[in-house]
């Protein structure tokens, strides 16, 4: 068994970690700056988790390419919820957003173009009724809630280190074979064992076995799991998945479906014998 050098990765890290201090000195600055005004310094939590001891900040993107406050330029392979389909800043949907928010951007009142866009999401996808939402995270909170209040049932199913936004519901583990508290889960109203059933992706006989308590008013899934790397499904899951959804009268909702663009999709599952 090759023994791994531990002192040397720790001098290659600290001089890769020196490297990147030197090379963006403005975000750096700017990084020690935001401290005085935003919670750890980003305006997200999320974004502490970089690999060097501070976020790079941005000046502009286009297209796949994003070039930070230091002038550097990058290729984008994170992209973002919208940027990784279209890329950042296409020119259409810019003339399109500067043109609306010349008429208003903040009217409480609905507009024609919502019409069209359900619409077209009904003739795109063949599912009937559409709502719209600001965030993700606000999307799977709405479906569960409709889930819930149509079914009678109060818990969910998730599957272990998947990724739903902030939804207290989905912020909970698997450790030993026991569902407990995920490491960042801050101030959890109740114990997450309350509401959330939780197994391995993938793992049909542990879906089955959780479903079978009749007590699930929607499985929340995402078609992969992208929170751990990406964890694809085997050959045939989601055709059990949504076999065993069927039989047990609980909603299928599908999150990071086309990303975003049908966020929290309702299948056509039945709820009752």
């Amino acid at each position: 068994m090759e023994t791994v050098d531990r002192k040397r990765l720790a001098s290659l890290m600290e001089k890769e970690v020196r490297r990147f201090d030197t090379e963006h000195p403005r975000s750096r600055d700017l990084f020690e700056r935001s401290k005085g005004s935003l919670l750890a310094g980003v305006p997200m939590p999320w974004m502490t988790e970089w690999a060097g001891p501070f976020p790079v900040f941005l000046a502009e993107a286009g297209g796949a390419r994003f070039t930070d406050v230091d002038g550097r330029e990058y290729v984008d392979f994170c992209l973002g919820d919208t940027g990784a389909m279209t890329g950042h800043a296409p020119e259409r949907a810019v003339a399109a957003v500067a043109d609306q928010a010349a008429k208003g951007i903040t009217l409480m009142l609905p507009t024609e173009d919502a019409i069209w866009v359900g619409e077209e999401m009904a003739r795109r996808f063949g599912l009937p009724f559409w709502q719209f939402c600001l965030t993700a995270t606000d999307a799977n909170r709405f479906a569960i809630r409709l889930a819930r209040a149509i079914s009678g049932r109060l818990k969910i199913l998730v599957f272990n280190w998947c990724y739903h936004g902030s939804v207290d519901e989905t912020i909970t583990t698997l450790v030993d074979g026991k569902q407990g508290l995920r490491p960042g889960n801050v101030g959890p109203p109740v114990d997450p064992a309350l509401t959330t059933r939780v197994v391995e992706f993938n793992d049909v006989p542990a879906l089955e076995e959780a479903l079978a308590h009749e007590d699930v008013a929607c499985v929340l899934a995402e078609p992969a799991l992208t929170n751990i790397g990406i964890v694809l499904p085997e050959p045939g899951f989601h055709e059990q998945l949504r076999t065993l959804t069927r039989a047990h009268g609980t909603y299928l909702v599908l999150d990071e479906n086309a990303h975003h663009l049908c966020r929290a999709r309702w299948s056509d599952a039945r709820v009752g014998p």
